[in-house]
Formats: C-alpha cells, sequence, structure tokens
C-alpha cells in the first residue's frame, strides 16, 4: 500500500492505551498515527505496510518485548530501514545500552514530556 505524498507513518505500540493516545495526540502533527496494543499486532501491521517510524515500549506485558521486536524488525530486511524509539522507564545505562544493541535508533525514558517525544520523533523522521 503506498501513501500518498510525503505523509509520514508511525506505529505506537505499547499496552497502555492512555500513553498511546497521549503520544498519538502529541505526534498527530508529524503524519499519520496507528496504534498497537501487542507485538503481535505490531508484527501483523509491520508486515501489511511498514511505517516510517515505530514507537516502542520495552515492556508490553503478555508476549513478546519490545526488545525483542525491535531485534526482529531490523533483522528482517522487509522492516529494516523502519526507523525504531524504544520507551522505557527503565534508564540505566545498561538498559539503555541493551536498547540500543537491539537496534533501536533512539532511547526515551519515561516519563517524558510531549514536548522532548515530538522532538526525538521529528529527528528521526526528517534523518
Amino acid at each position: 500500500m503506498m501513501v500518498q505524498g510525503n505523509t509520514k507513518r508511525i506505529l505506537v505500540v505499547d499496552d497502555q492505551q492512555d500513553l498511546r493516545l497521549l503520544i498519538r495526540l502529541s505526534l498527530r502533527s508529524l503524519g499519520e498515527v496507528a496504534q498497537a496494543s501487542s507485538a503481535e499486532t505490531a508484527l501483523a501491521t509491520l508486515h501489511e505496510s511498514a511505517p516510517d517510524l515505530l514507537i516502542l515500549d520495552v515492556w508490553l506485558g503478555e508476549g513478546i518485548s519490545g526488545l525483542e521486536l525491535c531485534r526482529q524488525i531490523k533483522a528482517d530486511p522487509r522492516t529494516a530501514a523502519v526507523k525504531v524509539m524504544l520507551l522505557s522507564a527503565c534508564g540505566q545505562q545498561s538498559d539503555i545500552a541493551a536498547g540500543m544493541a537491539a537496534g533501536a535508533d533512539y532511547y526515551m525514558v519515561k516519563p517524558f514530556s510531549p514536548e522532548v517525544l515530538y522532538e526525538a520523533a521529528a529527528g528521526l523522521l526528517a534523518g
């Protein structure tokens, strides 16, 4: 499926509905924002039509973790070019290193301000 024009596509994957809503509202001026509540749902969406940016919670509850999903996305030639921003409440250097080792393009520690999220997302979409 081709998106007309230069509309950027963002997929937000988080098991917390309120956080997905906050992120969607914060980023809607950057493009089309879709949501998924699990890694499995995100994978199905990714294989249908890869977004330009994936915003991914590290801890997704049941099933595949955000880190594992990030590894899978970066290992698959169909989705390897997707920019990935990991979100996590874990901000230790070892947590950040694990996220970057999984292939993340950016690691943001929760809580974050919508402005910081927007700037980071805009930077990833521009680069």
